[in-house]
């Protein structure tokens, strides 16, 4: 117990008293609990110091109960959590001797669902990769899935016939959606211990020779986009439209709505994409990356063609009857659902064919946009924003044969200019 300190105040002549209590040591600091107490004014001086001394024990008292609380609160806590470390040891243990990759993916599968963190897109992806990955290394237990069974398995996806519909084996690039999905699970497993190393890491696919980018040349889109506006109707114009002048990426052009469109502004806005996958049907999702958010300022004649479907739909709507379903979407089949994405790429097929034109399919349109733009000497950075690439670099690495082209014309120029016989 440490003697109560007077205190007066030089201002009011107020007394009161510092009690201070030693509640021992702990980690070589002394544990001090203080407290102030203000006595009567009508006390004496000898009652003050008197009372102080009884309020003094009765503060030790009190802080010594609570000091004692607090250290069983604080044994409890530690207890409770080693006991709650000792039930994951165990339960770690288990799952090391018990659990499958199947049953531990279909456990990440559940998590990505319900935080909605992953892109639908990709949500959809890593599902479509169970039934061959399942087969394949499933019953395998997590902990003792090595590389070998992951080199094994991802090599055999390349073996023809794996392919149900070409006959062929998968693509490398659907090979490293299969990877990714065995990589997260076992990312998945490394933080939960059940793992030490995820044995991904370690594979690396063969490199493949870059192909060059298939796109129209300028002569191939301005006569393409001639017969289309001559023969086609005012949707399938605006479509492959929108396209070439815009680059825009199939799922963003049919996931556009007329709440997009700034009509005296002349601007378009990007802000969802529309697509299809098997066994679930057509879903709206978010645009691929943050950058693909843009907006686009577009010519006014593409804007007329927006006003013109949008009142062709209101005739539509009503053609239709109580079988409309009100959709805001520019492009909708004959009853107001989003327009299936695989139907503007057979639609130009068949168009194509019939009146003897070049066909590339849609993506080519972007390619094209973009080798344009380059090759008219617009930025780099601007090129990438207007795709809604998220890094210049992809740019670069995508149209690698434009941007070497306008190099080469430049230092063709400067050597023109600066050349002497």
């Amino acid at each position: 117990m440490i003697k109560p300190t007077k205190r007066v105040s030089k201002k009011t002549g107020e007394v009161s008293y510092l009690l201070r209590v030693n509640l021992g040591f702990v980690n070589g600091e002394q544990i001090i609990k203080s407290k102030t107490w203000k006595p009567d004014r009508k006390m004496t001086p000898n009652k003050m110091d008197e009372e102080a001394l009884k309020q003094l024990v009765l503060f030790e008292q009190e802080a010594i109960a609570e000091y004692e609380a607090e250290l069983q609160r604080e044994a409890e806590q530690k207890r409770l959590e080693a006991e709650e470390q000792l039930k994951q040891d165990d339960f770690v243990v288990y799952a090391k001797e018990h659990i499958t990759f199947e049953m531990l993916a279909d456990e990440w599968l559940a998590d990505q669902e319900d935080s909605k963190e992953m892109k639908h897109s990709s949500l959809q992806r890593m599902k479509s990769c169970k039934e061959r990955t399942y087969s394949a290394i499933g019953n395998i237990l997590v902990s003792k899935l090595c590389y070998r069974d992951i080199k094994s398995f991802i090599t055999s996806l390349a073996k023809d016939g794996i392919n149900k519909f070409t006959g062929k084996g998968l693509s490398q690039k659907t090979q490293k959606h299969y990877l990714t999905f065995i990589s997260d699970v076992l990312n998945y497993a490394r933080d939960c211990g059940y793992i030490d190393n995820n044995p991904c890491v370690n594979y690396k696919f063969k490199k493949k020779e870059k192909k060059e980018v298939t796109a129209y040349s300028l002569d191939e889109v301005m006569l393409l986009l001639s017969v289309i506006n001559d023969k086609a109707p005012i949707e399938y114009k605006l479509f492959y439209n929108l396209l070439a002048f815009c680059g825009l990426r199939r799922g963003e052009c049919l996931g556009l709505e007329f709440g997009d469109v700034d009509y005296k502004k002349s601007v378009i806005s990007i802000n969802r994409t529309s697509n299809y996958h098997v066994g679930y049907g057509i879903y709206t999702d978010t645009p691929k990356t943050l950058s693909s958010y843009r907006s686009l300022k577009v010519d006014p004649f593409l804007i007329d063609m927006i006003k013109q479907l949008k009142a062709e739909r209101k005739q539509q709507a009503i053609d239709c009857g109580d079988q409309w379903v009100s959709n805001d979407r520019l492009f909708v089949n004959w009853c107001g659902k989003p327009l299936s994405p695989n139907i503007p790429h057979k639609w130009l097929q068949r168009f194509c064919e019939k009146e003897n034109l070049p066909f590339h399919g849609l993506h080519s349109f972007r390619h094209f946009t973009a080798t344009q733009l380059i090759a008219s000497g617009v930025d780099i950075k601007r090129v990438s924003n207007f795709l809604g690439h998220s890094q210049t670099s992809t740019t670069l690495n995508t149209y690698v044969h434009a941007v070497q082209q306008v190099n080469e014309d430049a230092c063709n120029t400067l050597a023109g200019l600066l050349k002497t016989e």
